[in-house]
């Protein structure tokens, strides 16, 4: 592997934390994927890029697991992409920080199949996850560079 291969991917289409990608990329100078089913502002920079995929179901999640590497990092929510790149061997990292790993992603699959049959046995009742806070912000930041850092480690 060498430095040229590391890799960000970020789901984007419901991703609140491009911006800080971007600057965390562009401080360890890694290439960025941007991949979202409409365009996105982005930074103007050789580094970062914009994939519009098409509007099929899942064609973006498609795209990152396709690309999903051992010297990835993927930014996600999406908990079975998750798991695509996590097989791939991949870092994946959730917008609030949280680290998915191969230890974590079978009970939060689990997890995500239960509430789905509660919200659906509720009449669509039910919140969403909690809001997004200066802490996951802060949280997150963190474990993108300390992603970074043990990537660029591996491929010394």
């Amino acid at each position: 592997m060498t430095t040229s291969a590391l890799q960000i991917l970020i789901d984007a289409d419901a991703c609140p934390v491009k911006e800080e990608v971007y600057k965390v990329a562009l401080r360890h100078k890694v290439p960025v994927s941007v991949v979202s089913n409409s365009p996105f502002r982005i930074p103007d920079s050789p580094l970062v890029t914009r994939v519009i995929v098409d509007d099929g179901f899942d064609a973006a999640d498609d795209w990152i697991a396709d690309r999903a590497t051992p010297a990835s990092v993927v930014i996600t929510g999406d908990i079975l992409l998750a798991d695509r790149c996590i097989k791939a061997g991949a870092i994946v990292i959730a917008h609030t920080g949280k680290p998915f790993s191969a230890a974590s992603i079978g009970p939060a699959i689990a997890t995500r199949a239960i509430m789905a049959d509660l919200r659906a046995g509720a009449d669509g009742l039910g919140g969403g996850p909690a809001p997004f806070s200066k802490t996951d912000r802060s949280r997150f930041l963190q474990a993108l560079d300390q992603a970074l850092v043990k990537l660029s480690r591996q491929v010394r």
